[in-house]
């Protein structure tokens, strides 16, 4: 069966958070959507043995990331940043390409900085992005709504949580379904 060439692959997709730090996210729109639904992604993409990546921006400053997001993750690096693009970090680009990332799911603060670059500077380098708009936030509503606009016209795909899980997923008749099913109950 041919499928659509935005419909995310196992082999080829992972996970960004992206500064969904103690400090900023405090002031976040969503807050609470966001920590819910980034650790719904973390969870489904461990249960799919797919990689996450995490960034903190000026940890001394904003603080760890949120605790119920690393009460799950447990990542072995958090790569701190001083550039609001993730594309910027040195490493970066190279820890995607050396496991076959091409698509990279999207979640993090703020939606019209940090995330939006990183989107924008994905797409330029050759990337699919994917924006989980339920997993996404800014401190002011007219920030988030513009950027996800924005965004969205400049070829960023805009999804959700559990899309994307499903979308990982691809069928029902896996022992992975029925844990995904629970997940995002």
């Amino acid at each position: 069966m041919k499928r659509h060439p935005t419909i995310l692959k196992k082999e080829t997709t992972g996970l960004l958070i992206i500064d969904i730090q103690e400090k900023i996210s405090a002031v976040m729109k969503y807050k609470d959507s966001v920590i819910e639904n980034t650790v719904k992604l973390v969870k489904g993409f461990q249960v799919l043995q797919l990689p996450v990546f995490i960034t903190e921006q000026y940890r001394k400053g904003l603080g760890p990331t949120e605790a119920p997001i690393l009460e799950v993750l447990q990542p072995e690096k958090i790569e701190e940043k001083l550039t609001f693009s993730c594309c910027a970090i040195p490493t970066f680009e190279e820890q995607m390409r050396s496991r076959g990332i091409e698509q990279i799911v999207i979640c993090g603060i703020e939606t019209h900085v940090c995330v939006a670059q990183t989107a924008l500077d994905l797409l330029a380098n050759d990337f699919q992005a994917y924006l989980v708009a339920d997993a996404v936030s800014s401190r002011k509503k007219i920030d988030h709504k513009t950027a996800i606009e924005r965004l969205r016209q400049q070829g960023i795909i805009i999804t959700t949580a559990e899309a994307v899980l499903f979308e990982l997923l691809v069928e029902s008749r896996t022992p992975e379904f029925k844990e995904i099913s629970k997940i995002v109950k």
